[in-house]
C-alpha cells in the first residue's frame, strides 16, 4: 500500500490535515476537484477568530481558543520552510455595537462563556476616547466595541499557498481534477475518482466541504451539511487604516480593505447581489465612515460550509472503520489545531484531543 492516508478534498482544512499527518510520518495522498468545485478556502474571510464562537458550547470555545493560541508557531513553521509571508496580525480583534442594548445583550453571553471557561475568556469592552485611541477610523455612531484580545487574521490565499507548498516539500502527493465519485473498503479502502482513475489507501479522510453531501452517506456519515452564501467587497489598497480586525472590515496585508460578510441561506447560489453589497456598504460605512470615499475593485460570493449546529464534526465512519469525516465552518481558525493536534485523533495517541461531542452522535439522538 503506497499511502497511508488518502485525503478527499484539497482546501484548507485537506490540506491542513495532510501537512499534520505528513509530519507524523505517515504517507499522503490528497485527491482535490476541479475548478467548478465550490471553493470555501478561497473565498473566506481571512479570520483568525476566537470572539463568540461557542457561546451555546463552551467545547467549541475551548477548541477555537486551542487553535487561536497554537497559531503563531503554526505560521512560523510554515514561512520558514515555504518563505512565503502569511500575513499574521494576531493582536485582538473587535466586535462593534451601536447601541447598548445590543452590547448588553454580547456581554452576558461572553460573561456565560467566560464562566463556563473557568474565567479565562480574555475580553474587554471600550467606549468613547479610549475605543478611538485604539482604532481612529470609528464613526461616531459607534458607541462601544468588544476587544477580545485572542483575535486575529491573515492571508488566507497565501496560507493555502503555503500549505500546498509544504505539503508537497514533504513528499504528499497532490492530484487536482480527482473528483472522487465512489468509495469502497475490503481489506483496503479504494477510491474511484470521475476520470476513471482509482487509488488505495489504509485509510480515507472525507473534507470536501460540501462534496460531503454527495459521498458521506454512502461512506456511513449522517453528513448534515447545507450552504451559507457570504458575499464580500474589497477596496483599492490603501495606506495603514485599520489596526485591528472586525466581522464588518479588515484591512488585508496588501493594503485593500476586506467588507463583509453577509449570511445568506440560498442554497447552492454563490453570486453576489445588489442588495447584499449594498447591506455591506451602509454597514461598513457607518462603522468606519472614510470608507465612503473609498473605491470598491471587487467583489464576490462564496459558500460556507454549515453543519447543523454550526459546529464541527469529526467523525469514524460507523460502517467503515478507517473513514474519517472532517468538516467545519472555520477551517482558517481551525487550521493550527488540525495541522498540530488532530493526527493524534487519528492515531489513537494517548495525548490525543477529545473530540466526543464532535461526533455525529449529536444528530442521531
Amino acid at each position: 500500500m503506497d499511502t497511508n492516508f488518502t485525503i478527499i478534498g484539497g482546501g484548507v482544512v485537506g490540506m491542513s490535515l495532510a501537512w499534520g499527518l505528513l509530519k507524523h510520518g505517515h504517507r499522503v495522498t490528497i485527491l482535490d476537484g476541479d475548478d467548478g468545485s465550490y471553493r470555501a478556502s478561497r473565498g473566506n474571510f481571512g479570520l483568525v477568530w476566537v470572539q463568540g464562537k461557542g457561546a451555546k458550547a463552551p467545547h467549541y470555545a475551548r477548541w477555537t481558543r486551542l487553535s487561536a493560541s497554537l497559531f503563531a508557531d503554526f505560521v512560523e513553521e510554515l514561512t520558514e520552510t515555504t518563505g512565503i509571508p502569511l500575513g499574521l496580525q494576531q493582536n485582538g480583534g473587535f466586535d462593534y455595537h451601536f447601541s447598548e442594548e445590543s452590547l448588553a445583550r454580547t456581554l452576558a453571553t461572553y460573561e456565560k462563556l467566560k464562566q463556563d471557561l473557568g474565567g479565562d475568556y480574555p475580553f474587554e469592552v471600550l467606549r468613547g476616547e479610549d475605543l478611538r485611541k485604539e482604532e481612529p477610523t470609528v464613526g461616531p455612531e459607534v458607541q462601544a466595541a468588544i476587544l477580545h484580545h485572542e483575535d486575529g487574521h491573515l492571508n488566507p490565499l497565501k496560507l493555502l499557498h503555503a500549505l500546498h507548498r509544504d505539503v508537497q516539500r514533504m513528499g504528499g502527493i497532490y492530484r487536482p481534477n480527482h473528483q472522487v465519485v465512489t468509495v469502497s473498503k475490503t481489506d483496503h479502502f479504494t477510491l474511484t475518482c470521475a476520470n476513471g482513475e482509482t487509488f488505495h489507501s489504509e485509510r480515507v479522510i472525507l473534507s470536501a466541504g460540501l462534496g460531503a453531501l454527495a459521498l458521506g452517506p454512502s461512506m456511513g456519515f449522517v453528513t448534515p451539511l447545507e450552504p451559507e452564501r457570504g458575499q464580500v467587497l474589497i477596496t483599492e489598497k490603501l495606506p495603514p487604516m485599520l489596526r485591528r480586525p472586525s466581522v464588518t472590515a479588515r484591512q488585508v496585508d496588501e493594503g485593500g480593505i476586506q467588507i463583509g460578510a453577509t449570511n445568506e441561506r440560498v442554497g447552492f447560489q454563490n453570486n453576489t447581489t445588489t442588495r447584499g453589497l449594498a447591506s455591506l456598504a451602509a454597514e461598513a460605512i457607518r462603522t468606519h465612515p472614510f470608507l465612503a470615499k473609498t473605491k470598491l475593485v471587487r467583489s464576490w460570493g462564496a459558500l460556507r460550509i454549515m453543519s447543523r449546529d454550526g459546529l464541527p464534526i469529526y467523525q469514524q465512519s460507523p460502517t467503515m472503520p478507517g473513514a474519517y469525516l472532517v468538516t467545519c465552518h472555520s477551517g482558517i481558525t481551525l487550521a493550527a489545531v488540525h495541522g498540530k493536534r488532530l493526527p493524534g485523533w487519528f492515531d489513537q495517541k494517548d495525548d490525543a484531543p477529545n473530540l466526543e461531542k464532535f461526533s455525529e452522535d449529536r444528530f442521531r439522538l
